[in-house]
Order: structure tokens, then C-alpha cells, then sequence
């Protein structure tokens, strides 16, 4: 009877934690795939994984980048599963940065240059810029040192700022 009370305890602590983040985690989805149905399916995939693994987590001071971690893998692995076009849906200014002045057609740009970064680099954008997390707190969630993903980062800017020059389109 014990370990059932304790059972349900985790179930709720990990409940509350759940609905303290769960804009944070949609936010980081919808980045993804620009599609509210399917990022609403990535970050209850990713909620049912981390449930079934947070019994083996031995503290929960890394809940916030743990579960942000499951939603970007997620997310990389419905994007592989899918491999097909990715639109967006007229009310994406919702869940972006604020605009600093930017047209329509440089915001529809980066949006492209995005999207054509595979997954694993456009975590990096995405956690930094839609994420406003800072270089330790995205080392935490993609479980790299600090001067990795600041190295990364900027490797991953310089290949935005060459496909955004104009004139000059190609693949990332």
C-alpha cells in the first residue's frame, strides 16, 4: 500500500511538472514542424516517453531540460518519419520571436533557411532564439559541454547568413 501511494505521488509530481513547462514544450514542437496537430502529437509522444522513464530519474533538477530533450528527439524523429514538406499556418507569430523590424519576405527567408537546416543543427536556433535559453542551459538539454554548442551555434549562424546572402541560395 506504501509503494502505491508512492507511485501515485511520482505520477502526480510529474503531472504538475508536466503542466508547468508544457507551453515551453509546445513552443520547441511547433518550431519543429509549424503545424499545431502535429506538434500537439510530438509533445504527447514525448510527455508518454518521459513518463514511462521518469521512474529512473534520480533528481529533478534537470526535469525542464530532460523533457525539453525528449521533445526536440521527438520532434528530429517525426520530421524523419514524415519526410515531406512542412507549411505554416497563419497564426505562427504567436509562437516566435518578437519581430525587430524584419519584412514579411526576410521573415519567410529564415523561416526557409530553417528548414532546410537538418533537425539536429535547427535545435541549436531553435532552443537559443524561440527557446531564449542561454549557451549552459542548452548544453544541459542537448547533454553537450558549453564551448561545443557555442561552437556549433555559431558554426550553424555563419550557414544561415551564407544561404540568407542574397543571390546566393544553396543547401545547408
Amino acid at each position: 500500500m506504501i509503494r502505491l501511494n508512492h507511485r501515485k505521488t511520482k505520477e502526480e509530481q510529474f503531472s504538475e511538472k508536466i503542466t508547468e513547462i508544457q507551453n515551453k514544450l509546445y513552443r520547441l514542437a511547433y518550431c519543429y514542424v509549424k503545424n499545431e496537430q502535429e506538434a500537439l502529437d510530438i509533445v504527447s509522444e514525448a510527455v508518454y516517453k518521459g513518463f514511462i522513464a521518469y521512474g529512473k530519474m534520480e533528481s529533478m533538477t534537470y526535469f525542464d531540460s530532460w523533457m525539453s530533450r525528449i521533445v526536440i528527439n521527438t520532434a528530429i524523429d517525426h520530421i524523419r518519419r514524415n519526410q515531406r514538406v512542412t507549411y505554416m499556418e497563419d497564426h505562427v507569430q504567436e509562437f516566435v520571436a518578437p519581430e525587430r523590424g524584419a519584412s514579411v519576405e526576410e521573415k519567410m527567408d529564415l523561416y526557409d533557411a530553417l528548414d532546410r537546416l537538418v533537425p539536429e543543427d535547427r535545435a541549436y536556433i531553435i532552443l537559443k532564439f524561440f527557446g531564449n535559453m542561454r549557451f549552459r542551459e542548452i548544453a544541459e538539454v542537448l547533454s553537450l559541454s558549453e564551448n561545443t554548442v557555442k561552437s556549433k551555434f555559431y558554426r550553424i549562424i555563419n550557414k544561415l547568413k551564407m544561404d540568407l546572402v542574397e543571390g546566393e541560395v544553396g543547401d545547408l
